[in-house]
C-alpha cells in the first residue's frame, strides 16, 4: 500500500472507466459538467490576472527558488516541442538552451498567452539585454484537457517531447478531463516521445493532512485546505477523481487544485500507450542528483543553489517544505521512433508573434 493515499484492494484492478471509451489517437469525445467549465474559467482567471513580472520582481520572490529547483528538462537539440499549460512562458529561455527546433505553446488563460507572446518576442522589459529565441514557436489559447488537440495540430504533429509543468492536476477534476489530457498528448506524441511533467504529489499532501489538527496546513510560503466533504482524512480508492483542495503558494498559486493518486494516474497513462520511466518526488529528485557534481553545477546555474560565486542563496526551510509538495515523473509513448518524423520544424511557426496569430480553440 503506498502511503497517504491507498491502493486499490487489487493490483489488477486498474481505474474506473468512462462510459466514452479511449482512442489512443484522441478519437474519443468526453462529457463534460458545467461545474467543471466553472472552475476552469476560475483557473485561467487567476492565472490571467497574475502580472508578467519584471526579472526584478522575480527575484524577489520568496518563492524564487523553488521555481528555479523545478526548472529541469529532458530535451534534445531540435526537438519539437509542445508545452501544455505553458503559461507566461517561463520555460522558453530552457527551451532555447536546449536548441529545440520547433515549439507550440498551448495555454487557458488568455492572459497568459498574451504575455507569453511578449515575451517571446522580446518585448517584455526583463528580456530587453537578450537575444531573440533561435526557434519558431506558435501560441493557442484554450482548454487542452477539455478540447481535442489532434486535429489543430496534424500539421505540426508529431512533436518529440511534451511537457506540462505544475499543471496536469487541474485535468484532475473529472475522469473525462483527465482522460482527455493524456489521449491529446498520446495523440501528438511520435513513439518513442518523451511526457515531462511536475505535479503535486498526492501522497504528501494527504500524509500532511492526516498530520495536521484540521483541514488546513502550511507554513510562511505555502497553505493547503480541504473542504468539510473530507473531515474524516479519508478517500476512496474507487473514487480517485474530483478530490478538490484550496492550494495557495506564495506569489504563484491562489486556486483551487485537485489530488491525483500517482498509482491510477500511471494506469491510466498505460491505457495511452505510455509507460513510465521515471516518477520521484522532489526532495528524492534532489538528494539523488546532488551526488552527480554534473547536476550540482546545472542547478547552480538554474539559480536554485545560489551562483556558486556571491549569491550563495538557496532554498529556506520553507521554500524547502513546499518543495516537498511536488513530484517530477517521465513517460515515454510505446513504439519505435520513425526516423523520418523527426526533425524541426522551421517550416512551422513564427519567428515573430503577432497578437492575431495566436489561435483561439474552444469545445469540440
Amino acid at each position: 500500500m503506498k502511503r497517504g493515499y491507498p491502493e486499490s484492494p487489487s493490483t489488477s484492478v486498474g481505474p474506473p472507466q468512462s462510459k466514452a471509451r479511449h482512442d489512443p489517437q484522441g478519437g474519443a469525445n468526453f462529457l463534460e459538467d458545467e461545474s467543471t467549465k466553472i472552475f476552469a474559467r476560475k483557473v485561467a482567471d487567476h492565472y490571467s490576472a497574475r502580472s508578467n513580472q519584471t526579472l526584478e520582481e522575480r527575484e524577489a520572490s520568496p518563492i524564487i527558488h523553488l521555481k528555479k529547483l523545478n526548472n529541469w528538462l529532458y530535451a534534445r537539440r531540435g526537438d519539437a516541442v509542445l508545452d501544455l499549460a505553458c503559461g507566461k512562458g517561463g520555460d522558453l529561455i530552457k527551451w532555447d538552451k536546449a536548441k529545440v527546433g520547433y515549439y507550440v505553446g498551448i495555454d487557458i488563460a488568455e492572459g497568459s498567452i498574451k504575455d507569453c507572446r511578449t515575451r517571446y518576442n522580446g518585448d517584455a522589459d526583463h528580456h530587453q539585454r537578450r537575444k531573440k529565441f533561435t526557434f519558431p514557436a506558435r501560441l493557442i489559447c484554450g482548454d487542452c484537457y477539455e478540447v481535442r488537440l489532434d486535429k489543430v495540430l496534424a500539421d505540426d504533429a508529431p512533436f518529440d517531447i511534451c511537457s506540462c509543468q505544475f499543471a496536469l492536476h487541474y485535468s484532475w477534476s473529472t475522469e473525462a478531463r483527465a482522460r482527455q489530457a493524456l489521449a491529446n498528448v498520446s495523440a501528438l506524441l511520435r513513439p518513442g516521445g518523451i511526457f515531462i511533467g511536475t505535479m503535486p504529489d498526492a501522497n504528501v499532501i494527504v500524509k500532511k493532512l492526516r498530520e495536521a489538527e484540521g483541514l488546513t496546513f502550511g507554513n510562511s510560503v505555502y497553505w493547503v485546505r480541504f473542504d468539510e466533504e473530507f473531515s474524516d482524512k479519508k478517500f476512496k480508492s474507487s473514487s480517485p477523481f474530483g478530490i478538490k483542495y484550496t492550494f495557495h503558494l506564495e506569489d504563484a498559486v491562489d486556486c483551487p487544485e485537485w489530488i491525483v493518486p500517482f498509482h491510477i494516474f500511471k494506469s491510466l497513462a498505460e491505457e495511452y500507450d505510455f509507460e513510465l520511466v521515471f516518477a520521484k518526488n522532489s526532495h528524492e529528485f534532489v538528494h539523488e542528483y546532488m551526488k552527480k557534481p554534473e547536476f550540482v553545477e546545472l542547478m547552480r546555474r538554474l539559480g536554485a543553489l545560489g551562483d556558486g560565486n556571491q549569491d550563495n542563496s538557496t532554498l529556506s526551510a520553507d521554500e524547502w517544505e513546499a518543495a516537498y509538495l511536488y513530484m517530477s515523473f517521465v513517460l515515454r509513448k510505446r513504439g519505435q521512433p520513425d526516423k523520418s518524423q523527426q526533425g524541426s520544424r522551421r517550416d512551422r511557426g513564427s519567428m515573430h508573434i503577432a497578437e492575431e496569430d495566436i489561435m483561439y480553440i474552444t469545445d469540440n
